[in-house]
């Protein structure tokens, strides 16, 4: 089912998600398939679109779903466990944000996270780059952080109109 997304402004985006404690809930079941369902929706609606996390949909659950790069799946309780020292600036956007405008952000180039799989195995994804910064994007959603927290600037934001015509 397609949720709405809750945008910037909404008080449960700043609130720290609860983690899952049952893998084989209905609940959870029904979760992820409205992740996918509005992941799949917004990219229709904005042209693009790689990942969300419950908290964006309402649920103050830490479940994210990712899809880029032949990457495609749940992370259920995703936590950081190691982070590079190099880092990298990225133009910043949220589907929170109706995606109308971006900040620049500091990430860290490559990233470890440690999740469980729908299955409720434990499972360690090694990323860098793109898939890096999205996977602390959505785990930052995790834990009420947005992009709007990590600008490096308040000079550096950009509409969705102007980072079009210098970014793709």
């Amino acid at each position: 089912m397609i949720r709405p997304i809750l945008q910037l402004g909404n008080e449960n985006l700043r609130k720290k998600s609860s983690p899952i404690r049952d893998f084989n809930s209905e609940g959870l079941e029904n979760l992820t398939e409205d992740l996918y369902d509005t992941l799949q929706d917004a990219k229709t609606r904005f042209g693009y679109g790689r990942g969300i996390a419950a908290p964006q949909i309402g649920e103050l659950k830490r479940v994210v779903f990712v899809d880029m790069q032949g990457f495609e799946s749940v992370l259920i309780n995703p936590r950081i466990v190691w982070m590079s020292e190099r880092k990298f600036e990225v133009w910043d956007s949220c589907f929170s944000f109706n995606v109308a405008f971006f900040v620049l952000v500091d990430r860290y180039y490559g990233i470890k996270v440690e999740y469980v799989d729908l299955e409720g195995k434990r499972q360690v994804i090694e990323a860098e780059d793109k898939l890096s910064e999205l996977l602390q994007h959505e785990i930052d959603h995790l834990n009420g952080i947005l992009a709007t927290d990590r600008m490096k600037d308040k000079k550096k934001i950009m509409m969705r109109s102007e980072w079009e015509k210098t970014h793709q």
